[in-house]
């Protein structure tokens, strides 16, 4: 699922001086994943200069697309689709175990191998959007399911050769992740790291929980990105947000999304705008975010009470063109 994921607001305070009670804030950010990135950090100064952290963030980024990026041809997900017979890394193959264990907690609605209706509906790299004929999209949905995957050891074995991977509905969340259990292992302990609007939180800001925004949704695309609440993401917490409102297209008068229900083959009908999640790590509830687009309000919620390591707030639009918030 070629996703445009929202852009949480996150509120960080970057001109903060150094003093006896606080130690320096810092930031910096760049591009990754055809999205940016940001990272704040509080510096102690444990050896490694400003510009050394951001060139190992960059490098440790550039491997993670590598593995994950559809739109590299020398990718390691990209020769796989391809039927090329590669070594699977670590990080292929953890994304992989989770995406399978969120599908079936999800009844499907979560599914990596939707790679084909992504290209089909052409949400993929330079595609054609387009509706699609219930004929072809009958076609397509037989090598589509996890069922048709099966993990052994390091291997993947695909029952059929047709079936495709995307892991673009969790593999940013997973970076983030990667990315910070990196900065603490490498003595910065109190950090927050963002990606494309999924984020994660380590430590404290000086001893005060980090801060995060959900995004009012927009009536078009691009409509302006301001938050409609602020909240406080707490030490090894994380968040991500999926919603309908930034990708899609229209014809005849319908708006198909780009989330797309596995179970299927069509984009996303429900009355959801957005759903923000907080999960004990991004990878997990950057998956869940998308699963939950697919199964709306009720079921979501249910889900969420049967996992109390999340937690979940639904934007749903009502009939009179306005929005609430509930959990």
């Amino acid at each position: 699922m070629k996703r445009h994921t929202l852009l949480l607001v996150v509120f960080t305070l970057l001109l903060l001086l150094a003093s006896c009670h606080r130690d320096p804030l810092k930031h910096f950010d760049g591009q990754t994943f055809g999205t940016m990135y940001a990272i704040t950090y509080v510096d102690r100064s444990n050896g490694i200069s400003d510009m050394q952290l951001h060139q190992q963030i960059d490098s440790l980024l550039a491997d993670l697309s590598h593995t994950f990026s559809i739109f590299d041809t020398n990718s390691l997900i990209y020769r796989w689709n391809k039927g090329e017979d590669v070594p699977l890394n670590e990080d292929f193959l953890n994304v992989l175990r989770l995406s399978k264990t969120i599908s079936a907690n999800t009844d499907g609605a979560f599914d990596c191998t939707v790679q084909p209706l992504v290209q089909l509906w052409g949400f993929g790299k330079d595609g054609v959007r387009h509706t699609v004929g219930d004929d072809t999209l009958a076609t397509v949905r037989e090598y589509v399911g996890f069922q048709l995957v099966d993990l052994q050891g390091d291997s993947i074995l695909r029952k059929d050769p047709r079936v495709q991977l995307n892991f673009n509905a969790v593999a940013k969340g997973y970076a983030v992740d990667r990315v910070a259990d990196w900065l603490v292992e490498n003595g910065y302990a109190d950090c927050l790291v963002e990606i494309g609007g999924e984020v994660v939180a380590r430590g404290t800001k000086n001893g005060k929980p980090w801060k995060v925004g959900i995004q009012r949704p927009t009536e078009t695309a691009d409509g302006n990105k301001e938050s409609i609440e602020s909240m406080d993401l707490e030490d090894h917490r994380a968040v991500a947000t999926s919603g309908n409102y930034r990708n899609y297209f229209e014809e005849g008068g319908v708006r198909y999304t780009h989330i797309l229900d596995p179970r299927t083959g069509q984009p996303e009908r429900t009355n959801l705008l957005s759903v923000t999640v907080f999960a004990p790590d991004c990878a997990t509830a950057d998956a869940y975010a998308t699963a939950f687009m697919v199964l709306g309000h009720e079921k979501s919620a249910q889900i969420v009470k049967q996992h109390p390591e999340l937690e979940a707030w639904f934007i749903v639009a009502e009939k009179d063109g306005t929005f609430t918030m509930r959990r």
